[in-house]
């Protein structure tokens, strides 16, 4: 394509379009708010029906009595032509509009706008001027002119952007874009020589709405208007159409690459390497590494050109093979497998050539990869520079990434065949040959143990550390491995999978990562050589069906018909017959596991004679008991009963399938049985790709917390104290403390000795003392109220959960934050209190009992019923059951708005009883859908319960149940039918009914009353004259996160946000530190509403970063002037990455073009802080070891430095001696 100059012009020269008359660009007119219909101050249809030659605006109405800007129909303007001549000036099209926006002054229309603001009070106006204002405000700021919305030239692309490709049969496939242009040219060529020919009016009005239309089609096809389409019936790809979405611009070509030097193949697995190592076939490796083999060829003399060694590298020499070796010779390289959730799915490994054709990994690092070996592919890249090799060596190596970023807990876990094997090894069994032997050193039984003289598992004494301890051969085997440090009580015991856990993390803190490294490999070799020796296997008999089984069937089919006959007789609801029942079921499938589990997990052992019970070499029992597979609910399906199942709805089917799989299952019990294997099938693939969207959103919303100054110097911070449920505790304080930084120095309440000094760390042996003390709070340094601007400080976030070590400048933690959330994912009223005060209490004796089906409304005082605005017909129907034929009274909604069914108490006189020690009447407003239990004139007593209301049946719950209640609350979105709390301190009482909706009025001691009006037939959740405090429900139902924010503060609301994303995830079972979604929330509340401008440059309702809202703040403040006041604001996460300062980031996030149009309005500069703007823009991140403070070392590799290098721990000698200059 190019005859004298170099090719890649055809990328880079633009030409452009010269448009007969000006076109309005779609962007600026459709995306809304239209911004040229603002700036007119036109509707979007008017400003349309004018572009579209469909009607005629007043451009200069002169002496005449028309406005400027009128809108005229075709009639109108004749009209007015009759009647006022050439004296006013009007046009239609594009020159029309652009003659308007011509005249616009943005610094005089500004201050016009302004005065209007000011004068009006109606709340539409306000919010109509405010737009238009922001619009103006935009032009006044930037160089931009009003008139440069309108197109007078069309850049065309360079022609490399929209290819044209020759197919084979002389046809040609080319970019949409082209048919596109091509049709603008077309049209905009005719409408040029009608012109010239002086066309009629209707004509050219025609061709220049084509034009029109052909422009917004480039730009934006489909967004206005028909779709064009190619010659197969697709819509066209335009301009808009390469930008947006996951195959635009963005997404694909700019924030996912593909990378040169990588490879895939299918893992294998790797039992004999070591946890830094990784096997890579010979074969790739080549490939991989042919720059460096390349080099080394020449460097010998085999070769002076790339052509030959080209040549020697095809034919695959012997010294080929001898240079690559050595190239690879503790050269890194990245192993990542797809999906990378969190970054340990990319790691860095030394390679080991082997002759297969498969990568080898180690065992253990298939958890964090979560890789199996059932055909899994993973990729491998080669790090090039000297800089590169050393991040991959000192960040990425796997021996450097022992603890997982999430929880802080070790992630390089043994499981499966390791467990059982380490299992089996530490066992104890009775009679094993050489029980009861003792031995002077473990040396001593490994001798007697390699001769054949003592069994693995037999029990022997030891002489360890200068003590006899009591243990097995396998134990004593094992404590030789253990390092130095690590107490003998950590492996005295059958190791299960959660103890090898806790001796992994045990070593890690004790001894270090290298040793806990080797302690890792040395686990693994022990575990796979003793689970093959073991010689377990699984067979049919293994199952043993409990006796007592059919007992347990037999009565729990018993209780049901009884509970079935009282439903028969009315006494209960169905709903209470459904809850019953399954209750029942669900106790018998327990009953029937404990049986199994008692017989399963015992065994009978003749030891000199004699019958020995102990623990049992079951291998189901063993599998499960380890941990290595299977879990007791499993061995319950295989020889217990399977229990009650769910309908696809997530109700519980009321029969249960009593049969297990030994057994076998009828046809109506597999099928019962195939909803939950189908649900759970179509709800993981619905959670990841939910789940993949949340971490996106996270992603976006977190990337630019970054760790960028030691100590923000804050004064405040969080009170934390541990997580109590119920009366339980269920996470303690140690565990919310530990490696964080304190506020105020911790003291031992008893001797005043400080324990943790003011802003100190906490580390495992304070939080040890915390605990002994019983110290119930403390105040915390948090994320939430560190006082950094564009990220977060060391102090703040305390400890790097990934390394065990307060964290490090430049470290992502936004990033971390998102990938970790990714992953996984008091006595009721109403109480029957069974013992009298000051009874003696024997263990096991029942203290209390409740309904657990329905909330009771009880009586507060002795006397007789008397009902008000309950009339049956009107709020009360006797509900008839179907079944039975029996008669229950429930309340309804009522037509009329003014009544309030209520239940009173009153006396022999029907006067109304008062409640004891207060001048408040007794009674119960009883909500809509509750049963009533009493009748009129019906004697009551303290305590009975008067109605009942039926709580919803139970729902199982799963992560699918977990995932959108957490995407809720990190969008902030308002739950449905949210509780009304109290903002204020005071007394409750009712007042009249308004509009059939309740009123409550919250009385404080001081100051003035507030009113609430709830929803009727909402049960109101307090009580006349009771005493509520801010924040409290006075309804029931879920609570709205801006509520709390409003009422409680920033604090409260954090606290509120991290406990109840928190729940969630526990009851996933899955360990996620606090200060993660810390981090998230914090970006959440980024942003104040302004409520009052005062002297600043901001508008009422305008949204402010916080810094930048107190940094104006000061500076009106130094000029003598007024600041402004504002509320905090809760954004939902979509909200807050759309709203970032970045409008690269933005863009490449969701609505691109409404983005794009926004940041070109404003002329908006990306300063690219964030990470994303940064890898768009093809830079290396501001963060890690991009971070501007390390930027300023120089790497020089020479022959000195690096022998130094070689000796410490974990440094090879690098391969490359030369000097190599860093890159920035």
């Amino acid at each position: 394509g190019v005859e004298v100059t170099q090719s890649k012009v055809r990328r880079e020269r633009l030409g452009h379009i010269e448009l007969a008359t000006p076109v309005a660009h779609i962007w600026f007119l459709r995306s809304l708010p239209s911004r040229i219909g603002n700036l007119l101050n036109l509707s979007l249809k008017d400003v349309e029906k004018v572009l579209y030659c469909e009607a005629y605006v007043v451009i200069d109405p002169m002496e005449t009595v028309l406005e400027e800007g009128a809108i005229l129909t075709e009639d109108a303007y004749q009209n007015a032509l009759n009647e006022y001549g050439p004296n006013f000036k009007a046009g239609m099209g594009g020159e029309a509009v652009r003659d308007l926006l011509r005249k616009i002054d943005p610094e005089y229309l500004s201050k016009k706008l302004r005065l209007e603001l000011k004068d009006t009070k109606s709340e539409a106006q306000i919010k109509k001027l405010t737009k238009r204002l922001k619009v103006v405000e935009a032009f006044k700021e930037s160089i931009n002119k009003p008139e440069w919305m309108m197109l007078e030239a069309l850049p065309v692309i360079p022609p490399d952007l929209r290819p044209l490709v020759p197919l084979d049969g002389g046809r040609f496939a080319t970019s949409d874009l082209n048919d596109l242009y091509r049709r603008v040219i077309n049209r905009n060529n005719r409408l040029k020589r009608l012109q010239e020919l002086n066309a009629p009016d209707i004509i050219i009005r025609n061709e220049k709405r084509m034009l029109q239309e052909a422009v917004d089609a480039l730009l934006d096809n489909g967004r206005r208007g028909k779709t064009f389409t190619g010659p197969n019936k697709r819509p066209l790809r335009s301009l808009s159409d390469m930008l947006k979405g996951k195959s635009g611009r963005f997404r694909q070509n700019l924030l996912g690459k593909r990378v040169d030097y990588s490879g895939r193949s299918v893992i294998v697995v790797g039992p004999y390497l070591k946890l830094h190592q990784c096997g890579l076939p010979k074969k790739m490796a080549l490939e991989l590494f042919k720059p460096f083999v390349y080099n080394k060829l020449e460097e010998r003399g085999l070769s002076t050109t790339i052509k030959q060694a080209k040549k020697l590298v095809e034919q695959e020499t012997v010294e080929v093979w001898d240079i690559l070796s050595e190239v690879v010779k503790e050269h890194p390289v990245l192993l990542n497998r797809a999906p990378t959730l969190h970054r340990l799915g990319i790691q860095a490994f030394e390679p080991v050539l082997h002759e297969g054709k498969a990568i080898q990994l180690h065992p253990l690092v298939c958890t964090a990869f979560n890789a199996d070996f059932d055909g899994d592919q993973m990729a491998v890249h080669v790090p090039l520079s000297v800089e590169a090799q050393v991040e991959a060596r000192v960040l990425m190596m796997s021996t450097n990434n022992i603890l997982s970023p999430a929880n802080g807990k070790p992630i390089i876990n043994p499981t499966q065949d390791i467990v059982l094997g380490m299992y089996w090894m530490t066992r104890i069994r009775p009679g094993a040959k050489g029980t009861g032997r003792a031995f002077s050193s473990v040396a001593e039984v490994l001798y007697a143990h390699d001769t054949g003289a003592v069994d693995l598992q037999a029990a022997c004494k030891v002489r360890i550390n200068g003590k006899t301890e009591e243990t097995s051969v396998g134990r004593a085997i094992l404590s030789d491995i253990v390092p130095e440090g690590v107490p003998f009580s950590a492996v005295n015991l059958p190791m299960t999978k959660k103890q090898l856990a806790v001796l992994i993390d045990t070593t890690f803190r004790v001894a270090g990562g290298k040793a806990c490294a080797i302690l890792a490999d040395n686990i693994m070799q022990y575990g796979f050589k003793y689970s093959t020796t073991a010689g377990i296997s699984i067979c049919i008999d293994d199952m043993k069906i409990p006796k007592s089984k059919v007992t347990l069937l037999g009565d729990a089919d018993k209780m049901v018909s009884e509970i079935q006959q009282q439903y028969d007789e009315g006494l209960i609801t169905d709903g209470e017959r459904y809850n019953k029942v399954v209750d029942i079921w669900a106790q018998t499938g327990d009953r029937v596991a404990k049986e199994l589990m008692q017989e399963i997990e015992k065994e009978e052992f003749i030891v000199n004679g004699e019958k020995v019970i102990a623990p049992s070499f079951n291998p189901i029992f063993v599998m499960a008991d380890s941990g290595a597979r299977g879990s007791a609910a499993q061995i319950r399906q295989l020889a217990g009963m399977r229990g009650l199942l769910a309908k696809p709805s997530g109700e519980i089917i009321e029969t249960p399938i009593t049969a297990n799989f030994r057994e076998g299952l009828t046809v109506h019990q597999y099928f019962i049985s195939t909803h939950g294997a189908r649900k759970g099938l179509a709800d993981t693939a619905l959670k990841t790709a939910n789940s993949g969207y949340l971490t996106r959103r996270l992603h976006d919303v977190a990337q630019d917390a970054i760790i960028v100054e030691l100590d923000c110097g804050t004064t405040s911070g969080l009170v934390v104290s541990p997580v109590v449920e119920g009366g339980e505790v269920i996470l303690p304080l140690g565990d919310r403390i530990l490696g964080r930084v304190v506020l105020e120095a911790v003291i031992d309440p008893y001797s005043k000795e400080v324990i943790v000094p003011a802003n100190g760390e906490i580390n495992e042996a304070e939080v040890e003392k915390i605990e002994r003390l019983g110290i119930e709070a403390v105040t915390m340094r948090s994320v939430l109220t560190c006082k950094t601007r564009r990220g977060i400080c060391v102090k703040c976030y305390g400890r790097d959960l990934a390394r065990g070590a307060i964290t490090n400048m430049g470290e992502c933690v936004g990033t971390i934050a998102a990938q970790s959330e990714r992953e996984r994912f008091r006595i009721v009223y109403g109480s029957v209190l069974n013992i009298k005060d000051g009874a003696q209490v024997t263990k096991g004796a029942i203290m209390a009992e409740w309904d657990p089906y329905s909330n009771p409304i009880i009586s507060e005082v002795s006397g007789k019923i008397a009902y008000q605005d309950i009339e049956e017909g009107q709020t009360m129907t006797e509900q008839v059951d179907a079944v039975t034929g029996f008669a229950t009274k429930v309340i309804t909604e009522s037509k009329s708005s003014d009544v309030k069914p209520t239940v009173l108490v009153v006396d022999e006189n029907g006067k109304q009883i008062m409640l004891p020690g207060r001048d408040i009447p007794a009674r119960a407003i009883i909500p809509v859908g509750a049963q009533l239990l009493v009748t009129a004139d019906q004697e009551v007593h303290a305590g009975d319960i008067i109605a009942k209301i039926h709580r919803e049946t139970s729902k199982t719950r799963d992560i699918t149940g977990g995932l959108p209640r957490v995407a809720e609350l990190f969008e902030a979105r308002k739950p449905k039918e949210a509780a009304i709390i109290s903002e204020i301190e005071g007394y409750v009482t009712f007042g009249k009914d308004v509009k059939g909706k309740q009123r409550v009025i919250v009385t404080p001691e001081i100051g003035e009353q507030r009113e609430y009006l709830i929803p009727k037939g909402k049960h109101v959740a307090v009580r006349e004259g009771e005493y509520v405090k801010p924040g409290e429900a006075l309804m029931d139902g879920p609570t709205n996160p801006h509520d709390i924010l409003a009422v409680l503060g920033e604090k409260e609301l954090s606290a509120y946000l991290v406990n109840e994303i928190q729940e969630v995830y526990r009851l996933q079972g899955v360990g996620i530190n606090d200060k993660h979604i810390e981090v998230i929330v914090r970006q959440m509340l980024r942003k104040v509403r302004v409520s009052d401008t005062g002297d600043t440059k901001f508008l009422v309702g305008e949204q402010a970063e916080k810094f930048d809202y107190e940094e104006e703040n000061d500076r009106v403040r130094k000029e003598g002037g007024q600041p402004a006041t504002s509320e905090p604001l809760l954004l939902g996460i979509t909200k807050v990455s759309l709203s970032t300062d970045s409008w690269i980031s933005a863009a490449s996030f969701q609505e691109t073009t409404k983005v794009l149009t926004e940041a070109a309005i404003n002329s908006r500069t990306d300063h690219l802080r964030g990470l994303k703007e940064n890898i768009i823009m093809g830079r290396l991140i501001p963060a890690g070891t991009g971070l501007s403070t390390y930027k300023k070392f120089k790497i020089v590799v020479d022959e000195a430095s690096q022998e130094t290098a070689a000796m410490l721990p974990g440094f090879g000698a690098s391969p490359t001696t030369t000097s190599a200059n860093n890159q920035y």
